[in-house]
């Protein structure tokens, strides 16, 4: 699937940036600060997972305030069991997962320079929310 026979991928395996974290002491100052200073739109907001996305408003990627470990910019990927094997097969290493998010599934790995690449599949869908922006589920990842 997608490799051609020298070892080559018929396709990129990274599909394009699905969201950059940034870290915040707790979401309602990076809200005060993103949000109300800086004027991004409020997409949804998980305070089970201490994490907020707010909208770049000329890209469907997002901007993912987040109150956990420091994130590389998340990639979007088809499948992230497949797409870390293939970072594996070709010279990289994993340092954790695949494993499920509320969303799909994600995994964190590097390529054989060390970078690290979180790499994130919408397979479950993406969160719905209220009025207010607070995450209510997933939708059918028929609709992703």
């Amino acid at each position: 699937m997608g490799v051609l026979s020298a070892g080559r991928r018929a396709s990129p395996l990274i599909r394009k940036i699905d969201s950059v974290a940034v870290p915040v002491p707790d979401l309602d100052a990076g809200l005060r600060f993103y949000r109300d200073g800086l004027g991004h739109e409020l997409l949804w907001r998980n305070d089970e997972l201490g994490q907020a996305g707010l909208a770049l408003p000329e890209s469907d990627a997002e901007l993912v305030l987040s109150t956990g470990p420091d994130l590389a910019p998340a990639w979007l990927v088809a499948s992230a069991d497949e797409a870390a094997a293939a970072v594996v097969a070709a010279g990289g290493r994993t340092l954790a997962g695949p494993a499920d998010i509320p969303v799909g599934r994600v995994a964190v790995v590097t390529d054989p320079f060390g970078n690290a690449l979180v790499l994130l599949d919408l397979s479950r869908g993406r969160y719905t929310t209220d009025g207010t922006g607070s995450v209510t589920g997933v939708t059918d990842p028929g609709e992703v």
